[in-house]
Order: C-alpha cells, then sequence, then structure tokens
C-alpha cells in the first residue's frame, strides 16, 4: 500500500521527537514529502537530513504548535515549498514533573506534609498541570484547526492524532496526562464527524508503553534499569516488553492511505502489546 502515499504532503509536529522522528521517516520512506514542525529547530533539521540522506523529501520548521501564529506561519511554508498538507500527524505531546504526583494513591499522612522532591496532589501547581493539558490537547488542536483549511475537500486528506492507554483508563501519578490524551481521542471522533462530508478522514493512535525523553524519568533509574512502575507495565503487557516506534508504523502507514483505510474514521486504534485487553489475573 506504500506506494498509495507517494507524492503526499505530510505534516509532522512534534516530528524532532522520539516517535515523531519515526513517524516523519517511514512516511518520507513511501515517498512522501514530510515537514518536520519541532520547538527545536535543531531536532528538526537533524531528521530533515536524516530523510534527505536517504534520497526524501524534508523541511524543517521551527514551529511552537502553541503559538497559532507561528503554525499559521509554518502552514503557509509547507504550502509554498512542498504543496498542500496532504496528512497531518499531531504528535506533538508530552508530560512535565509539576503535574506528577510522587505516589500511586492518597495516603492520610500527606495532609499538612510539604516534602521537596515528594510532590502530592495538593502541591500540584495549577500551571504545571494546565501546561501538559495544552501541550496535549490545545497542541493537536491549533495545528488541526490550521492545517484542515488547506486539507478540506482534498482526496485522501486524513489527520491522524496522537492518544494514549490513558485516554480509555487513567494511569496513577498522571492525572493531566491522563486527562489531556481523553480529551484529544474525544477530539478526534469530534473532528471525524464534522469534516466527513468534506473528505477528510481523523482517526488516532493509542500507543502502549515507549520508552520516550518524556517518560524516562518515571521508567528507568539513573543507571538504566526499570523502575517499580516499570516493572509494573511489563507485568501487566501480555508481550512483556515496551513498544519501538517501529511497532507504530504498519498502523500509521494503514490509517494514512485512503485505499487501504478509506471508509475509516473515528476510531483510536490501540498499539500495546495487549496492555489493554488484559486484567491482570
Amino acid at each position: 500500500m506504500s506506494h498509495n502515499l507517494h507524492g503526499k504532503v505530510a505534516v509532522v509536529t512534534g516530528g524532532g521527537g522520539v516517535l515523531g522522528s519515526a513517524f516523519a521517516k517511514e512516511l518520507a520512506r513511501v515517498g512522501a514529502k514530510v515537514a518536520i514542525l519541532n520547538r527545536s529547530e535543531d531536532k528538526a533539521k537533524k531528521v530533515a537530513d536524516d530523510i534527505a540522506g536517504s534520497g526524501g523529501i524534508a523541511l524543517a520548521i521551527a514551529c511552537d504548535v502553541l503559538d497559532k501564529a507561528a503554525v499559521e506561519r509554518a502552514a503557509e511554508t509547507v504550502k509554498n515549498t512542498l504543496g498542500p498538507c496532504d496528512i497531518l500527524i499531531n504528535a506533538a505531546g508530552g508530560n512535565h514533573p509539576a503535574a506528577i504526583t510522587a505516589q500511586e494513591v492518597f495516603s492520610q499522612a500527606e495532609l499538612g506534609q510539604n516534602v521537596v522532591g515528594t510532590p502530592t496532589f495538593f502541591d500540584m501547581q495549577v500551571e504545571g498541570f494546565e501546561a501538559v493539558f495544552r501541550l496535549n490537547f490545545m497542541g493537536t488542536f491549533i495545528p488541526s484547526q490550521v492545517f484542515l483549511s488547506q486539507m478540506a475537500g482534498r482526496p485522501g486528506a486524513t489527520v491522524i492524532n496522537i492518544s494514549s492507554m490513558s485516554a480509555f483508563a487513567p494511569l496513577t501519578k498522571v492525572p493531566a496526562y491522563s486527562a489531556a490524551k481523553a480529551a484529544v481521542s474525544n477530539f478526534t471522533q469530534w473532528l471525524a464527524v464534522h469534516f466527513a462530508e468534506a473528505g477528510v478522514r481523523v482517526n488516532a493512535l493509542a500507543p502502549g508503553f515507549f520508552l520516550t525523553e518524556q517518560n524516562r524519568m518515571l521508567l528507568t533509574n539513573p543507571d538504566g534499569s526499570y523502575t517499580a512502575r516499570a516493572e509494573k507495565i511489563i507485568a501487566h503487557t501480555p508481550m512483556r516488553r515496551f513498544g519501538q516506534p517501529e511497532d507504530l508504523l504498519g498502523t500509521l502507514l494503514w490509517l494514512a492511505d485512503e485505499k487501504a483505510s478509506g471508509f475509516v474514521t473515528g476510531i483510536v486504534v490501540p498499539v500495546d502489546g495487549g496492555f489493554m485487553a488484559y486484567a491482570g489475573v
């Protein structure tokens, strides 16, 4: 099915990250012209250079997905350089230490405590919680709003958002991230309905547990060994491993290809090694 994406213009937000860069490189491998949007221009340029070195076409653009004016400028650059967007991958996202609790469940001893380095639910700052929600949800909404103006009515246009296992059932310690990803899943369905008659399909990937820059501090110790939380995750993943970026690419191409998934819209596809299917016993 890969030849169906040849010549398409794909935009990947967060394209300098672990997952976003894998998406960008795979789309370029099958012949798409790829724009890598990333807050860090150096990371975007590295991905673009890797793609160009493999014979692909890529454009690196420094862009903060929370700055609508910056996204609008990026969209204009993409249109003028590569052509109108056909495929939008909203891969920008992540977590923040200020929106994570130290313990999985509440303890009565937390009341009245203020221990540096062991934040409780009561220590969370509104700004930290809001930052995570904005990055994951508004960082999906704003690029969608901007690029869909180019995509509406284009044959084969598709949006792929990045949800999470935490959207189906919230994970302990990360309330802001879980809430934001649940919002992304809901918004995916809303967009799918709203743009169906305009010929745009909107779906989402829900990765299981992958080691990324954002979650590494929760899942690995300084020496690289797994934390107790990581061990618990592996124990509840029937395939007994963390995902690799390559594990997402087949589903990505399927959703991006109108010939393969042309009647598929409004779904969230788990790619989780069986995590969601396992009841723990």
